[in-house]
């Protein structure tokens, strides 16, 4: 399959000059082994079926014989072995902390209680799907570094229609659907990914064997909630409808689930200095990893989508966040979301080491910029700027065809004219 570059490669590849060894995690199938064997020297697949039983065996009895070779050397799925993750640290140690030595990859975080954390030998990276810049839908006629150092917008154009989009968000941003695959099977994709999840993925992670029936159930809440800052009552709550013998507990376990196989993609809150005491929401905006899944799990396609425009904001928010959080990763910022008792929100906020920050409202619909630009400026008001300085950029992004800065400084640019 065609490699296309992804904003993840320049992040790889500045990790292995600056670390011993880096993890490349994130979910199956968004494109780790192939990025990652883009700059790796030599690859051990764990799961090649012809050395699997051997790959373990030596993992058992001598995991440094999995480390030879050149390097940089990729171990894929690396987590089949999770004594590998010591024998890395140790191996890095060894030859004297040498940079670019050891590339891990894996798409489930295994128990970590008796692993060491790492830290100064082995760099962590996250990798999500593809955004619409990378799938090549995007002209990235705008770009986040330029709006993070003030930069004004210039007028442009965007060349994605709203049923484009739509079809974009319900094909997702895996690899596999993005290159090669026509329109219709591209849209196979999300779904069997949702299949294989629940088939094994996740229903026996950690050989725990979970019911797959809640499983599906509980994806479909977050499904129905994504976009939301649904707490876990909630979510509790919409499951017992359907199976009143459920516990919180094992709500909380099958949420664990998911988010260690990097399939829920939670939006965490931002706690900035306030000009009053406006106490601010903590909870987390409920996101998967890409609008894809929420869409299979709904059975949701492109038509249905444009028949629901309610469930197609929602949907397009998250796609908006994926795209958001890969381009601010590329820029070495964090995404957060805003919420206060008031209701005062912003379903972004893009902030940077150095202290800059940019507050971001998401709205598929061209007619409703006018109010969340207004929110955006109350917000503004509301923080503490005498201590955070002024926002970088007040941001609207659009489903629309037209990027352009408003007169109150507000700038409106269309999510395909985005990019890093």
């Amino acid at each position: 399959m065609e490699y296309r570059p992804r904003i993840i490669d320049a992040e790889l590849a500045a990790a292995l000059q600056a670390s011993g060894a880096v993890q490349l995690k994130g979910p199956k199938w968004c494109g780790k082994t192939a990025s990652a064997s883009q700059q790796a020297a030599s690859i051990v697949y764990m799961q090649n079926p012809d050395q699997a039983a051997s790959n373990l065996e030596k993992a058992r009895l001598k995991p440094s014989l999995l480390l030879e070779g050149e390097t940089p050397r990729l171990i894929d799925e690396w987590q089949m072995a999770p004594q590998l993750w010591d024998a890395v640290r140790f191996a890095v140690d060894k030859r004297g902390g040498l940079p670019g030595q050891f590339i891990l990859t894996g798409s489930t975080v295994p128990g970590e209680e008796s692993m060491h954390s790492g830290v100064g030998r082995i760099a962590r990276l996250v990798m999500r799907p593809m955004t619409l810049a990378e799938s090549g839908e995007s002209n990235q006629a705008v770009s986040l570094a330029a709006l993070g150092r003030g930069e004004s917008v210039e007028v442009a154009d965007a060349d994605m229609s709203i049923e484009a989009l739509a079809h974009a968000l319900c094909r997702g941003g895996w690899p596999a659907a993005v290159v090669g695959l026509g329109e219709q099977n591209a849209l196979r994709v999300a779904p069997e990914y949702v299949a294989s999840l629940l088939d094994s993925d996740v229903t026996r992670i950690d050989g725990v064997n979970r019911n797959a029936g809640r499983m599906r159930a509980l994806m479909r809440s977050y499904a129905r909630n994504i976009g939301t800052q649904a707490s876990h009552g909630v979510i509790v709550a919409d499951m017992a409808e359907a199976d009143g013998s459920i516990s919180p507990n094992t709500v909380s376990d099958y949420m664990d689930a998911l988010r260690r196989v990097f399939v829920t993609d939670d939006l965490e809150a931002w706690n900035p200095a306030l000009r009053s005491k406006t106490a601010v929401r903590t909870s987390p905006t409920r996101h998967y990893v890409d609008p894809s899944i929420a869409a299979a799990l709904l059975g949701a396609g492109p038509d249905a989508l444009m028949n629901d425009m309610e469930t197609y904001g929602f949907l397009f928010e998250s796609m908006c966040v994926r795209d958001l959080r890969v381009y601010a990763q590329g820029n070495g910022a964090e995404v957060r979301h805003y919420r206060d008792k008031t209701g005062l929100e912003a379903d972004a906020v893009v902030v940077w080491p150095d202290g800059r920050w940019g507050l971001v409202e998401i709205k598929l619909g061209q007619h409703r910029v006018e109010e969340a630009a207004a929110s955006l400026l109350k917000l503004e008001q509301r923080v503490d700027t005498e201590k955070l300085g002024n926002p970088a950029f007040k941001l609207v992004i659009t489903g629309g065809d037209l990027a352009y800065t408003r007169e109150d400084g507000v700038h409106v640019v269309p999510i395909a004219a985005l990019g890093p």
